[in-house]
């Protein structure tokens, strides 16, 4: 088994290194980041839980914990001052896991961060599956096969598929798709993602038509509105 890997997403620095501290003595890899959008950034290695303060310099915490949900199903527990009842629930709808408020233990928070990643490793494995096995993503090595042939994609293709799968029969607007891939202060046009899943759509309808002769794309356009993933996923593998 890999060593679990925390992102804290925590603009004060003192807080951010008692948790570092407490994290890294259980074991623990530990990456940083003290703003919303260098936190999505570095979402896109692929961390195995997310630590989250709500008050953050350029974005609410709700927010980033929405754009988060919109592409990965990573645990998160959001740390903050706020402390009513109506504030955790709006932190709950978002799309937490779990809702600590400061001042905190630190020794409580990595009994949670144990606990909430044995309920992730229990309900998830490394292998995604689609269609009968007909595409495997494998999550870890960062991989896809699509009818037993590898998908030689862009980095970005890679993170748009992720995106999909993790959001399947769910319709992705550009704008979540260029939150999830590029990051929430992206200043590109919002078609400029409709260039990268044009290529991620041929090249696996490429292997499509080498199957069948053109079954229907895994990929399609929903009109006024974006793209949805259509594959249905198999049970999950080890």
């Amino acid at each position: 088994m890999n060593t679990p890997r925390i992102l804290i997403i925590e603009d004060e620095k003192k807080i951010a290194d008692v948790i570092i501290a407490y994290l890294e003595r259980e074991g623990f890899i530990v990456d940083t980041a003290q703003t919303g959008d260098e936190g999505l950034r570095k979402l896109l290695d692929c961390p195995d839980l997310v630590i989250l303060d709500l008050m953050l310099p350029d974005m609410d915490g709700e927010d980033i914990c929405r754009i988060i949900r919109g592409g990965s199903d990573v645990p998160v527990i959001m740390l903050t001052s706020k402390n009513r009842e109506h504030d955790k629930l709006a932190g709950f709808t978002a799309g937490a896991d779990d809702y600590i408020v400061k001042p905190f233990s630190p020794k409580e928070l990595v009994a949670r961060v144990k606990a909430r990643l044995r309920k992730s490793l229990n309900n998830t494995s490394h292998i995604l599956s689609f269609n009968e096995g007909r595409l495997l993503i494998d999550t870890q090595k960062h991989e896809a096969v699509l009818e037993q042939k590898p998908l030689v994609l862009t980095p970005t293709e890679l993170k748009l598929l992720m995106a999909f799968v993790n959001n399947a029969q769910r319709p992705l607007s550009r704008e979540q798709l260029i939150s999830i891939v590029q990051g929430y202060d992206f200043n590109g046009s919002d078609r400029t993602v409709d260039a990268h899943i044009k290529n991620l759509r041929r090249k696996m309808q490429h292997r499509e038509v080498e199957k069948d002769g053109g079954s229907p794309e895994l990929i399609r356009t929903v009109y006024g509105v974006g793209y949805v993933f259509t594959g249905d996923p198999d049970e999950r593998k080890e």
